[in-house]
C-alpha cells in the first residue's frame, strides 16, 4: 500500500515529555516532505498552541482540538461548534460542583475561574501560557473544546451530561470535553474527503486515548512506545519510544521511509 498522508499527534508523539522535537524525528519528517508525502499533524491542542512546532516542522495543515478545527495549508476546512445549550448544562453543573472550566475558542482560551490550582497544574504540563479570566467567553464566541478540571474519582458526577459531551481524560485534574462522538477521526475524515483520499491512504501516528477513534479509522495506525495501554488494541504497530526514533521507525514499518 502506498500511503499519501501521515496524521501525527503532538504530545507524546511529535514532541517528547520536555514538549521538544528529537531532531530525529525533524529530519523524519523532511524526508517524508521529500518524498511527496503531506504530513498533517492532529493534535487536541488548540491551533494557537501549535503554531512554532507546526513552523519548525515546515507542515501546514492542521487536524486541531480533537477534531473540531481543521485547517488546510492555511485556510480553515472545518469547524465543529459545541451548541450553547450543552455548554449551559455543563456549565450550571461545573459550578454546583466547584469545578473549573477553560473553554477553547478559534483565537483565544478563557477560563470560568481567575485562580485554580488544578487547572494550574494541568496546564502548566502543556508548556503554555495559562488562559485568560473571561467566564462569559462562551457565550459570546465559538467553543470547540472545554477543559474541565476534575480528578478522575469525580468523573461520574458528570454522569448526566454523557449525552451532551465526549470526555476524555489527559491530566490527573484535567479532562477534554467534546460534542458528542468527536474525534480526531471526524476532523480527519473532513480533510481527507477535501483531498479526495480514503482512509486507507492514511497513516497516523499517537500516544493517548484522544487517539483510538484516530488509528482505528486510518489504513495504518501507529501507536507511540510510550503510548496508554488502552491506545495499544486500536493500532496496527507499536513503535518504539518517542526519543527512541520512534516517529522514524513507524514511518520505515509503513513503508514511507527507506532503513
Amino acid at each position: 500500500m502506498s500511503y499519501k498522508i501521515v496524521f501525527f499527534d503532538i504530545d507524546g508523539t511529535l514532541v517528547n515529555e520536555e514538549k521538544v522535537i528529537p531532531n530525529d524525528t525533524v529530519e523524519a519528517i523532511r524526508e517524508l516532505k521529500a518524498s511527496g508525502v503531506e504530513p498533517v499533524i492532529a493534535t487536541g491542542r488548540a491551533p494557537y498552541f501549535i503554531k512554532p512546532l507546526a513552523e519548525q516542522l515546515g507542515i501546514e495543515s492542521y487536524v486541531c482540538l480533537n477534531g473540531g478545527y481543521v485547517v488546510y495549508k492555511g485556510q480553515p476546512l472545518y469547524k465543529r461548534e459545541i451548541e450553547k445549550s450543552s455548554l449551559e448544562a455543563l456549565v450550571g453543573l461545573a459550578g454546583e460542583l466547584n469545578h473549573s472550566l477553560v473553554f477553547e475558542g478559534e483565537h483565544f482560551y478563557n477560563s470560568n475561574k481567575e485562580v485554580d490550582p488544578s487547572m494550574t497544574e494541568a496546564i502548566l504540563t502543556l508548556k503554555v501560557d495559562e488562559p485568560s479570566y473571561n467566564p462569559e467567553f462562551w457565550q459570546t464566541d465559538d467553543i470547540f473544546q472545554v477543559f474541565l478540571h476534575c480528578e478522575s474519582h469525580e468523573e461520574h458526577l458528570y454522569e448526566s451530561l454523557k449525552s451532551h459531551f465526549t470526555f476524555i481524560r489527559w491530566h490527573d485534574k484535567a479532562m477534554d470535553v467534546l460534542p458528542l462522538g468527536g474525534s480526531k477521526a471526524q476532523g480527519i475524515e473532513a480533510l481527507l474527503k477535501k483531498l479526495e483520499y480514503t482512509a486507507d491512504d492514511a497513516v497516523a501516528f499517537g500516544d493517548g486515548l484522544n487517539d483510538k477513534e484516530m488509528l482505528d479509522y486510518v489504513g495504518f495506525g501507529v501507536a507511540m512506545g510510550n503510548s496508554h495501554p488502552e491506545l495499544l488494541p486500536f493500532a496496527n504497530y507499536v513503535t518504539t519510544h518517542v526519543d527512541e526514533k520512534g516517529i522514524r521507525n513507524g514511518l520505515i514499518k509503513a513503508g514511507l521511509l527507506a532503513l
